[in-house]
């Protein structure tokens, strides 16, 4: 049994892959990582960017779609929809034999439509029809404009990976209007994930305590993110394991942690997985994790208890009282994240713009 094979059948948590690109597929790469015991894939606007940038795979259908007259964007998404089609069939054995928990693939919507709701929930039903694949879910942002979005695209049996979650409140949000959804429409068992972004809460809050500069401050540097992740687990708990009322032919809604490669050199490789081991999660990974993950995984390692969650309330209390305003933190992220993935949005056109130019030269 592999380690990341053991996070599944021991811990109960399904680890997805945060790649995709053809060679990945055509290469027999995204075989092998599920043969190795990844469950999933995700992908986004930045890694998009680079499948696209480094390879020249992606040149002649360029070339034959820039001669049809399309946009950048529309180039973009008829390559990234051949990507995801072919991914999707790779694990759609994972999503059969799993009954619909495991084998998705996610694409994601424009980032520049994160204020628009009408434009999102458009482009999603659009990508929707054109994989027309059970395995896929569309990727939305829970911005403000994306949590309406969110709530639609569901009711009409459109599987959802809701991203760039970033608090606790913005994810009782989700909860809420995932089950409120369910209420509305059982005609078909609609699948969602809940990505709660984790280093990204460190390295934003460990930059303020360290302008603090206390030792009581200090002294909670790397301890943040790992917190909330706990405490949203419990939320998760409450709605979906520990609810009476909830109905046992609804799907549950999992927490799926993002972001979760170590960004702080000083910290564990595996600090993100080893303290986030917990059952009916997902944690998607990069192949680099991936390939640390498969090298080791402590012998001691345990999934998080009720204990680490009321240690993590604690947590919470003491960053409040050293001086971190935890909403402040949520907003300045959910907005570094919308424009991190519309730069990336924004190059991966303009890359595309330049393979069109020089495939006329």
């Amino acid at each position: 049994m592999t380690n990341l094979q053991k996070l599944h059948t021991t811990y109960q948590q399904s680890p997805w892959l945060d790649n995709l690109s053809r060679d990945l597929v055509s290469s027999g790469q995204l075989q092998h990582y599920i043969d190795q015991g990844v469950r999933g894939l995700t992908s986004n606007p930045t890694i998009l960017e680079k499948a696209i940038k480094s390879s020249s795979l992606y040149d002649e259908q360029i070339k034959s779609l820039a001669a049809s007259g399309l946009t950048n964007e529309e180039i973009f998404f008829k390559i990234t929809i051949d990507d995801i089609k072919a991914a999707a069939k790779v694990l759609e054995p994972i999503w059969h034999d799993s009954a619909g928990e495991d084998g998705y693939v996610s694409l994601e919507v424009s980032p520049s439509l994160a204020d628009d709701t009408e434009a999102t929930i458009a482009q999603a039903k659009q990508l929707w029809q054109e994989v027309n694949q059970p395995n896929l879910m569309i990727k939305v942002p829970a911005t403000p404009a994306g949590v309406p979005a969110i709530k639609e695209l569901l009711s009409i049996n459109i599987n959802v990976n809701v991203t760039l979650i970033f608090s606790l409140e913005r994810y009782k949000q989700i909860v809420t209007t995932y089950l409120e959804t369910h209420k509305l429409n059982t005609s078909r068992a609609v699948y969602s994930v809940a990505s709660f972004f984790v280093s990204r809460v460190d390295t934003e809050i460990d930059k303020r305590l360290q302008l603090i500069a206390t030792n009581e401050a200090l002294g909670l540097c790397g301890q943040a993110a790992i917190a909330q992740a706990r405490l949203a687990y419990g939320i998760f708990l409450d709605n979906f394991t520990n609810n009476p009322s909830l109905s046992s032919d609804i799907p549950v809604q999992r927490l799926l942690w993002a972001s979760t490669s170590t960004k702080n050199p000083t910290y564990d490789d595996l600090l993100y997985i080893n303290k986030l081991l917990a059952p009916q999660t997902i944690n998607t990974l990069p192949e680099e994790t991936i390939e640390k993950i498969i090298d080791h995984l402590p012998e001691d390692a345990r999934s998080f208890s009720t204990e680490d969650i009321i240690q993590a309330q604690e947590t919470f209390k003491e960053l409040r009282s050293v001086g971190i305003d935890l909403d402040d933190v949520a907003r300045t992220l959910e907005s570094e994240g919308v424009s991190k993935f519309q730069a990336s949005f924004d190059s991966l056109l303009a890359t595309i713009g330049t393979k069109k130019t020089n495939s006329n030269n």
